[in-house]
């Protein structure tokens, strides 16, 4: 992965500067400088490091194994089909941000997936199927601040009914939560995920082929010998961080909760994570300051890899914006498809440009300012054409395996990222189909 996202770098800037290797090279380095330090990517990258701080703090005070042991004293997860649900469930309630919504539901089910010989890939799955989709559907976070603030540029006097309107009509987050739940209920596995399933029956978590993202077990010391395993060492430490989100977007955005900085507000809440799992573990006489540092740093170290992924990722992105990539795309549809193909179409372009370049939010950024000008336009209401944007855009990133969700995915489930990749691709597919058909009725009766 390192290997492939460097070369798509290094190949895109020797275009950009007139086929010549040499430059070519000189502009990837100095790309990737510039993506470190954009702030917005910096605080993604720290992120990065301070989640895995956090995961191995609340391993080594006991807090995660403090969980599990909980959670099947009351029996509330005992078997596989019900760690399943809890992914599920947990990815749905927690609509703050699509990565947080990743990471905790993913620390949290990871050792009942693998105690009751779940795939690490349908864990991988189900988290990234309900984050982006519920954010999308649920619009108080950071995505519907943004999404509104492009709307109200494009003329649109009162945006926030017209993105409601649109919600219904989103119809791959829609298809993409149901799946994922009846995946997760009635335990479907389609194509590669039945096969890694089979593997992980067997007992064995990986292919041998495969490398996980990130492993546990060189993440965090394990709790020592007698130390009292106790829940609430994980579960603060988790509700502090969901809990400060709202709080940093309301402070960061100066009282207006939807105006609020995203990376920020992430980056802040982790940190407030780490914070209390500090005073925890200190207050308890779990672990000394030596040994938190030494977890900490042992956590932050076990995703440099991750980190250097998102830099990759990021920087590759950039290279397709440059190129123009997503406008010549775009450009392709505007005024030359009949209007019950011209939904459908919207879907497909902006699920194409969001998988090449692994962002949603830069694919709302393109297409949104070409399809609601053609909504107006033709005197039709716009909102069926945002949601095709919409969904499209959660689709191609959902696909994407240089999305950064999908890349926080395939962290928080331990699992291999091109693995994770493959596996969910019947499922994008097949939410992806529905969406199509969805799209097309809508465009039809448009058309009437």
């Amino acid at each position: 992965m390192y290997l492939s996202l460097a070369s798509g770098i290094w190949i895109g800037w020797t275009i950009i500067l007139g086929w010549n290797p040499i430059a070519g090279l000189a502009g990837a380095v100095e790309a990737a400088v510039t993506t470190v330090t954009d702030p917005g990517n910096a605080r993604v990258i720290m992120f990065t490091f301070s989640i895995g701080a956090l995961i191995a703090l609340v391993e080594a005070n006991g807090g995660v194994q403090g969980f599990v042991r909980w959670v099947e004293e009351r029996r509330w997860v005992d078997d596989g089909r019900k760690a399943q649900v809890l992914a599920w469930f947990l990815g749905v309630i927690i609509f703050i941000e699509s990565n947080i919504t990743v990471l905790v539901a993913g620390s949290i089910s990871r050792p009942l997936f693998d105690r009751y010989r779940v795939s690490r890939e349908k864990l991988a799955y189900l988290i990234d199927s309900t984050s982006a989709p519920v954010c999308v559907l649920i619009p108080f976070n950071a995505w519907g601040a943004y999404i509104l603030g492009i709307l109200a540029t494009l003329g649109i006097s009162d945006p926030v009914p017209v993105l409601v309107a649109s919600i219904p009509l989103n119809f791959y987050a829609i298809a993409a939560l149901i799946l994922a739940g009846v995946s997760a209920f009635k335990q479907v596995d389609l194509g590669p995920m039945k096969a890694a399933q089979q593997r992980t029956a067997e007992g064995k978590l990986h292919w041998d082929h495969s490398v996980a993202l990130a492993d546990p077990e060189d993440m965090a010391p394990p709790p020592r010998e007698g130390m009292p395993l106790r829940p609430v060492n994980m579960m603060v430490p988790i509700a502090v961080m969901v809990l400060m989100m709202p709080v940093s977007m309301y402070v960061t955005g100066e009282g207006d909760l939807m105006a609020g900085s995203g990376s920020t507000s992430v980056l802040w809440a982790v940190v407030a994570a780490i914070g209390a799992a500090w005073v925890l573990s200190l207050g308890q006489r779990l672990l000394d300051l030596e040994a938190l540092s030494r977890a900490s740093l042992q956590g932050a170290g076990a995703l440099t890899g991750m980190a250097l992924v998102l830099l990759l990722a990021i920087t590759l992105a950039a290279v397709t914006v440059e190129m123009g990539t997503g406008e010549y795309v775009a450009g392709i549809v505007g005024g030359r498809v009949p209007l019950p193909l011209l939904l459908p179409i919207l879907f497909l372009v902006a699920g194409g440009i969001a998988f090449a370049t692994g962002s949603s939010w830069g694919t709302f950024g393109i297409m949104l300012p070409m399809a609601v000008p053609v909504a107006l336009t033709l005197g039709l209401p716009p909102t069926p054409f945002i949601a095709a944007v919409l969904s499209g855009g959660i689709f191609g990133d959902h696909a994407s395996p240089i999305s950064d969700t999908t890349i926080v995915s395939s962290l928080a489930s331990a699992s291999d990222h091109i693995e994770h990749v493959r596996t969910q691709a019947p499922y994008a597919v097949l939410a992806g189909t529905a969406a199509i058909v969805g799209f097309a009725i809508t465009g039809a009766w448009l058309a009437l």
